[in-house]
């Protein structure tokens, strides 16, 4: 099959039940749906080693290390913890990370600041690694820019140490989208753009620019139109992608190339480890 029509789904979660006792299946899939590639995304440090153990089985799979801002009652990642996990063979991201106000229940604003700190450690092992973030916001969108102003490095002298990543799963407005790619960040669809109530997604996903585009499953959550409801698979990413050509007025195959070239240029641990054991 021409290389140029593989898809990449940047972001699921093969750990979760579901699709954890299935890895051959969703891996057959996978290869059955021209998906060539998935990143792993780890959600707790308990979890981590299940998420490595996933990638390392498949060449077509890669993991990051992070703690997801929903997760309360897990062990809380050090700056150390990060780097060490992060050291290890095709980890090629810091997350996933960020804010989420979204279940705050009896908490303030002020209550947060845990989240808060927590976001900050993400943030300085992705300067101290080089590897891009995993963003995750939710009702914390000026929060999370402001953290990524504060701690990322723009506007440093030292901008080889620059926080770069992406906001996956968006569904933030115009205006986030826009202040995201201002920072350097990529902006990542998932099956949410291709739902009935989704117009305004739609219209972001319209004119986000094609070197900061990525499309993603969220597996086993958010399952593409015509499979909503069901367990989403990375087999299903296509979808999206065929989602995000209607909507911008070109081939699948466009966005599959510009997608897959984007997913190499932001996590490029993954070209570089290739490119190493194919030389």
């Amino acid at each position: 099959m021409d290389h140029r029509r593989m898809f990449t789904d940047s972001h699921c979660h093969l750990s979760y039940p579901g699709l954890r006792e299935n890895i051959p299946q969703v891996l057959a899939d996978m290869q059955a749906a021209a998906v060539d590639r998935a990143l792993c995304i780890c959600t707790t440090l308990e979890e981590f080693d299940d998420v490595h153990s996933i990638a390392m089985g498949s060449d077509a799979l890669w993991a990051t290390v992070g703690v997801h801002p929903d997760n309360d009652d897990v062990r809380e990642p050090t700056l150390e913890d990060l780097l060490a996990s992060a050291a290890r063979p095709k980890v090629v991201g810091i997350g996933e990370t960020g804010l989420d106000y979204y279940r705050l229940g009896e908490r303030s604003l002020a209550d947060m600041e845990w989240q808060r700190e927590r976001f900050r450690v993400h943030i300085r092992a992705a300067r101290a690694t080089g590897l891009p973030l995993v963003i995750h916001t939710r009702s914390a969108s000026d929060d999370t820019l402001a953290i990524l102003r504060e701690e990322g490095g723009f506007g440093s002298a030292d901008r080889g140490n620059v926080a770069r990543g992406v906001f996956h799963c968006f569904t933030e407005t115009d205006a986030v989208a826009k202040a995201a790619l201002d920072l350097g960040f990529y902006i990542s669809f998932s099956g949410i753009v291709t739902f009935r109530n989704a117009a305004d997604l739609r219209e972001t996903a319209r004119w986000v620019p094609d070197d900061r585009l990525l499309i993603e499953t969220d597996s086993p959550y958010l399952a593409p139109v015509p499979h909503r409801g069901k367990t989403n698979t990375p087999a299903w990413v296509p979808h999206v992608a065929s989602a995000l050509a209607q909507v911008r007025e070109v081939e699948v195959a466009s966005i599959a190339d510009c997608t897959n070239a984007n997913f190499e240029r932001l996590f490029d641990r993954v070209l570089a480890r290739v490119q190493a054991v194919n030389s």
